[in-house]
């Protein structure tokens, strides 16, 4: 077995595309279980390279797609991960999604996938922010937000970059990554931010993970952050808001954005995790004097409590109390003070 595995390997890069493509789909069925891959793993020196080398060959066709698939499976172990990135994993498969994504599209979700994986690893991070060449410095990210941005699909079959949002939520997870999305002149959050209307729940858990951790940035990016209030705002309170209708006052106090979503009933956001990940980016921005102005000045308070009256889970309720305590020492205090300066003398 183990001599032909070898000699299934150099099939590989056998100079017959049918062979090269045979041996491909061989390998690609050897990765879809356990046994599969530990043998495999244990010759990625050769395995890896070779099927690298298949993925990016022009004209490669369906053998591309059984290497992306086998790469896939692979890249799941953190180790493979690593030794990919250093083998040049990411820029092949940022290059290949260009140029044959959008004729392939079953290629293009698969090498989405890889990057998911390949950006567990930091390694993976670092090569897909180009960190260290400012010149291309987030070209990478910029290009997978307008893929993720302009392919939102009704149908989660057919949404081929879906899973971009997993990209997101892992490369906002260093601070590198969060100061490449926030820039203000990419916009890039902004975009982001925009399919939280997805019915997508990967593309919205996402799209609120993503914002949850560039909020770790809001003690030096609280202007930036405020900035695109507009969209932010309601990303963040509309899905912690609860179903009922909110009454003529309290929607006098907020914008239109706020106002409008909550003049009627809505289907309330059954995913706890992203109530919490909305929760825990509000309190972030509450924890910074203007984005705690900020807060009172959309009637947030108030949607928080009609919200907390609809909560069920208990970790969420938790979230809702941590934002209430803070408010209850400092923001209450704050909006008094503005009310006495507001009465006439």
């Amino acid at each position: 077995m183990a001599d032909e595995l070898d000699e299934l390997i150099e099939f590989l890069s056998n100079g017959s595309p049918q062979v090269r493509g045979a041996a491909a789909d061989i390998v690609r069925g050897l990765t879809g279980d356990s046994d599969g891959l530990r043998s495999l793993a244990a010759r990625a020196d050769r395995a890896l390279p070779a099927l690298l080398r298949l993925l990016a060959s022009v004209g490669a066709g369906c053998a591309g797609e059984a290497a992306a698939d086998s790469l896939v499976n692979l890249s799941q172990d953190g180790d493979l991960a690593a030794r990919l990135v250093v083998l040049g994993a990411v820029a092949a498969a940022m290059d290949v999604m260009v140029k044959r994504g959008g004729e392939q599209p079953k290629l293009a979700r698969s090498l989405v996938m890889l990057l998911v994986n390949l950006t567990q690893v930091e390694s993976g991070i670092s090569a897909l922010l180009q960190v260290g060449d400012e010149k291309v410095q987030g070209l990478y990210v910029a290009k997978l937000v307008r893929s993720f941005c302009r392919s939102s699909c009704d149908s989660e079959d057919e949404d081929i970059f879906e899973h971009i949002a997993s990209i997101l939520v892992n490369i906002s997870k260093v601070e590198a990554g969060r100061r490449i999305l926030m820039e203000p002149k990419r916009g890039l959050l902004k975009q982001i931010i925009g399919q939280f209307d997805s019915t997508n729940q990967l593309r919205k858990k996402g799209v609120a993970g993503t914002i949850r951790n560039c909020c770790f940035e809001a003690d030096t990016q609280i202007q930036n952050l405020l900035s695109i209030a507009e969209y932010l705002w309601p990303a963040l309170l509309l899905p912690v808001a609860g179903k009922k209708i909110y009454s003529e006052e309290d929607r006098s106090k907020m914008p239109p954005e706020l106002a409008n979503a909550l003049s009627h009933e809505r289907e309330a956001v059954d995913d706890s995790e992203i109530r919490e990940r909305a929760l825990e980016a509000i309190y972030m921005i509450v924890m910074q004097d203007d984005g705690r102005k900020a807060f009172w000045s959309v009637n947030g308070p108030r949607i928080l409590q009609v919200g907390y009256e609809d909560e069920e889970d208990l970790k969420v309720m938790g979230a809702y109390e941590l934002i209430g305590s803070l408010l209850v020492g400092k923001g209450e205090i704050e909006q008094d003070q503005e009310q006495g300066e507001d009465k006439p003398q």
